[in-house]
């Protein structure tokens, strides 16, 4: 496929009863290379959940395709653009669940918390009578995060349960709002804790993405950056592309402020890895780097990138 954007990016879940799960593995990931594109699918037999990148007729058709299965006839994506590819590949995946938290039995289809519109988010979350909690994970809470929000720097969401466990607290206030990027992991979480008798619990529809595509700048109340799962990194208000790299030595988003400090260099250190790596590994992430710029100088894309 070209190389040359922008390419359209969907972001995509839905719940389902999914017992063939399986058998879809070959088809979707044939038709999404037939289409060029690119990106990560999971399956599990409880629905399907993913972001892929690619041109709008790709996009279109692919999408076209997992709708006419029944299960999936209602599903709901979230568009954003990339100005470069930003995935290296196509993938597929079968997993136990879409999104992992590990407890057994919890089922969005059958319990789960009230979804918020966008345009109704600001006034749940500056209610008094409100717990904001962000189900996301520590690297990507680190740049961004609703005004007063409740971060659990969990550092997977298989941790969440225990945190909510941990933090009985949380029943002092009578409502319990839940987000996270783009909406599955605050809606598992939410029937995660309608399970643990919280009554009054809600989630944030479409997640940040939704809201910061449809909430005007001058009346947000989402305070830096939406951490995204892909070359990306980062997104801000109107879904534009923002200024974070991605550390390709320890994983961690690094703002443009730390990218101008001496301990950054790229893809061998940043301020938050300085410390962590010996010289030989320093050195093997040197030789990595030089590759994936020799590649690109030959027009290429390295799968190290």
């Amino acid at each position: 496929m070209a190389e040359n954007g922008p390419f359209l990016v969907a972001a995509l879940y839905h719940f389902a009863r999914f017992p063939d799960f399986r058998d879809f593995r070959a088809p979707l990931l044939e038709k999404a290379e037939a289409e060029g594109i690119r990106g990560t699918l999971l399956l599990a037999h409880e629905g399907i959940n993913g972001t892929v990148a690619g041109s709008p007729d790709g996009i279109a058709a692919l999408l076209d395709f997992i709708r006419a299965r029944p299960e999936f006839s209602g599903l709901v994506h979230k568009e954003s653009q990339a100005s470069e590819m930003p995935f290296n590949r196509m993938k597929v995946r079968l997993k136990k669940e879409i999104v992992t938290m590990g407890v057994e039995d919890i089922d969005p289809l059958k319990i789960v918390g009230t979804y918020v519109e966008p345009k109704d988010w600001n006034a749940l979350i500056s209610d008094p009578e409100t717990v904001v909690i962000d189900t996301r994970n520590d690297y990507e809470t680190a740049i961004g995060l609703f005004k007063n929000a409740v971060d659990p720097k969990t550092r997977t969401f298989r941790e969440f349960p225990e945190w909510v466990k941990a933090n009985a607290g949380l029943h002092n206030k009578p409502k319990i709002a839940m987000y996270c990027t783009g909406g599955i992991r605050c809606e598992k979480a939410s029937a995660y804790m309608k399970e643990q008798g919280f009554d009054e619990v809600y989630h944030l529809k479409g997640g940040i993405l939704k809201y910061l595509e449809e909430v005007p700048e001058d009346e947000s109340l989402w305070e830096g950056a939406c951490f995204v799962f892909d070359e990306r990194v980062s997104l801000t208000h109107g879904l534009k592309e923002g200024g974070h790299i991605l550390c390709h030595a320890c994983g961690h988003p690094v703002t443009p402020e730390e990218q101008a400090m001496p301990a950054y260099e790229k893809g061998v250190s940043c301020p938050h890895c300085e410390t962590l790596y010996d010289a030989s590994d320093r050195a093997r992430f040197r030789e990595r780097q030089h590759q994936i710029a020799l590649s690109k100088t030959r027009g290429e894309r390295h799968l190290g990138a």
